[in-house]
């Protein structure tokens, strides 16, 4: 891939746009090559404001300062702001397809479409990244590894969590997160459930043959893995090895029972397609996908977008974001859509180089497949309703809110923080961010307390509390240039969990810091669910299920929810480790050996350097390491 860029964007005097300069307009376009890539459109301030990706990059851009080119309002406003324009040209297409989706990823420009990762559809993932990959249901597809697979997003989450028990059920896996017991397997083994992953009693690369047969259920590859298993049954049986037979003929009897019960019969069943349709409003945009394999609907996955652009647009974002990290095939090789797409031509083309069939994308007009098209769009039209009643609910929440404690505008971004301890032990903190009334997971933030004073028996949650404050804000503190309005990790709203004493510590902090005159603080009683405002000795006269107290009740829950289970997290890894991890270089496996030949950690700590070299595994150096812990004298 070759990278090609317009003068340095330091060096350009960026005094008009491009539309009303003519002479630098040209000059920009004629820069511009007609091969394939990515170009980036900034503003005055040298912002990027868009990023597109086109087969002949001149055209495409050409395209935008034509004057007979009918623009939506949306691009044309965005057009009279551009006053450079950058590219990057790529090897082939798909690169470009690739490159654009990246670059928006990471640079979020405010007149693409952007998808909403609001953690309202559920994922599966399967870690292919790990030596035992497990399976599990997420709402994050952030986290992980390249390797790692995710499948959906899924909108009945009932539906999905019943196949993934079933396919337990079906399949020899990991039934348990962690292992019951160090030294041996649990139950499950002995029931043939677990291929008694925990003690590796089965090779990883026969586990991993196991999981890609689940793997294809959630691809929607359901009948082609039953004819796999039968004919695998099939040579079973002439090989005379029955029990293998019934083991396969069970597992095809559970996939049967699955695939009644996750599909739907639909007409054609001659053609493998995907269905895609939107309902939008002023704000939101609901996309609903149907995967159709053998005539059959196999999975309906939703998708939440900004409605700020072109129905065709949305769909294309969708679709691209969604093969991007599909399987070959996972790509169905006709995809039906609601709208033409501005490049739809280019998608089909990278589609049919991947799967290595020709992939068609069609608007059906009429027939069984508009009415397939229409059925989607009537699903979509649900999802936008209750996302309406939803928002409805939240701005009504915010509404009240920002009356209560007399905000000038609807608190965008609020932040909640609560302290958890037991009698001061691992004391921990959390902060929760609830964007304009939803939860944020990705700004979730788990802190663990580092005040000298805070240890176990003597629990200060006022000190703590203004320790996690200091740290919170303490770059704005340090910055007195970094924005703080406008910018979207400063919250409009801070909230403690507590009353007039932890709301005291945390404002004296913030009057060190010169915070307090910009930052709102307030905080919630437990026990009458009373507000309290900095400098105030009464609480806000409020009832507690009036709308905006409700909201700040759902904050705190989620608040206390957050720290109480890192602080666990935290409580159960210090009562798990023994003091021989504190030693450099001494294992899981290696302490293991090391109690097996000393019984325990008495005889180890009373041992020589001699007698411990002589444990299997343990070396003459590892062994001083270990003599010189016991005896740092």
């Amino acid at each position: 891939m070759t990278s090609h860029a317009l003068p340095s964007k330091t060096l350009v005097t960026k005094i008009l746009p491009l539309v009303k300069d003519s002479e630098r307009l040209a000059q920009r376009l004629k820069e511009v090559p007609a091969e394939p890539g990515v170009y980036l459109m900034r503003d005055a301030s040298d912002r990027i404001m868009y990023i597109g990706k086109s087969r002949k990059l001149r055209s495409r851009v050409r395209s935008y300062f034509r004057e007979s080119q009918k623009l939506s309002d949306r691009i044309a406003l965005m057009v009279r702001q551009v006053t450079e324009i950058e590219f990057i040209v790529t090897d082939t297409e798909a690169e470009a397809l690739a490159l654009e989706a990246n670059l928006i990823k990471q640079h979020q420009p405010y007149f693409n479409v952007l998808l909403k990762d609001d953690k309202k559809y559920p994922y599966v993932c399967i870690t292919w990244s790990e030596e035992y990959p497990r399976i599990f249901i997420t709402r994050n597809r952030r986290q992980g590894k390249k390797e790692d697979k995710f499948y959906g997003p899924y909108t009945d989450s009932r539906l999905l969590r019943n196949i993934l028990r079933l396919s337990k059920r079906i399949f020899a896996l990991k039934q348990r997160p962690q292992p019951l017991f160090k030294d041996r397997p649990c139950l499950n083994y002995d029931l043939g459930r677990c291929p008694g992953v925990c003690q590796k009693l089965i090779s990883p690369e026969e586990y991993r043959k196991t999981v890609q047969k689940v793997a294809m259920v959630f691809q929607g590859r359901t009948q082609e893995l039953i004819d796999i298993l039968t004919e695998q049954m099939h040579k079973s049986a002439e090989a005379l090895n029955f029990e293998s037979a019934a083991r396969i003929r069970d597992q095809i009897a559970g996939l049967k029972s699955l695939s009644a019960e996750q599909k739907v019969s639909l007409p054609d069943d001659t053609v493998s397609r995907d269905a895609i349709a939107l309902a939008a409003d002023e704000d939101h945009a609901c996309v609903q996908l149907f995967q159709i394999r053998a005539g059959q609907l196999v999975g309906r996955l939703g998708f939440v977008a900004d409605a700020h652009a072109e129905p065709g647009a949305i769909l294309q974002r969708v679709l691209e974001e969604h093969y991007q990290t599909a399987d070959s095939v996972e790509i169905p090789t006709e995809i039906l859509v609601q709208h033409e797409l501005p490049d739809a031509e280019m998608l089909a083309d990278v589609l049919s180089d991947r799967k290595a069939r020709k992939v068609t994308i069609v608007a059906p007009q009429r027939a069984t497949k508009a009415e397939l098209i229409e059925m989607v769009e009537r699903n979509a039209q649900y999802e936008l309703q209750r996302a309406q009643k939803l928002s409805d609910r939240n701005t009504q929440a915010m509404e009240d809110l920002a009356a209560i404690v007399d905000l000038p505008d609807l608190p965008h971004r609020i932040e909640g923080y609560d302290i958890s301890h037991i009698q001061g032990s691992n004391a921990v903190a959390s902060q929760v961010v609830f964007i304009d009334g939803l939860p944020a997971k990705q700004y979730y933030r788990h802190y663990k307390i580092k005040n000298p004073t805070v240890t176990s028996g003597h629990s200060n949650d006022f000190a703590s509390l203004a320790e996690v404050i200091q740290r919170r804000f303490r770059k704005y503190a340090e910055d007195l240039q970094l924005q703080r309005v406008g910018n979207p990790d400063w919250p409009d709203l801070v909230m403690i969990d507590g009353g007039k004493g932890q709301l005291s510590s945390v404002v004296a902090v913030l009057q060190e810091m010169n915070l307090m005159d910009e930052l709102r603080v307030v905080s919630l009683a437990k026990q009458r669910e009373e507000i309290f405002l900095p400098g105030e000795s009464q609480p806000l006269l409020t009832e507690a299920e009036q709308p905006g107290v409700q909201l700040l009740r759902r904050l705190r829950d989620e608040a206390h929810r957050f720290a109480v289970t890192f602080h666990r997290q935290q409580r159960n890894d210090k009562l798990r480790r023994s003091r021989l991890d504190e030693i450099p270089g001494l294992g899981y496996h290696r302490q293991k050996q090391l109690l097996a030949h000393f019984r325990s950690i008495d005889y180890i700590r009373q041992a020589t350097p001699e007698q411990l070299a002589a444990a299997p595994g343990i070396g003459s150096h590892l062994a001083q390491e270990i003599y010189n812990y016991f005896h740092p004298s």
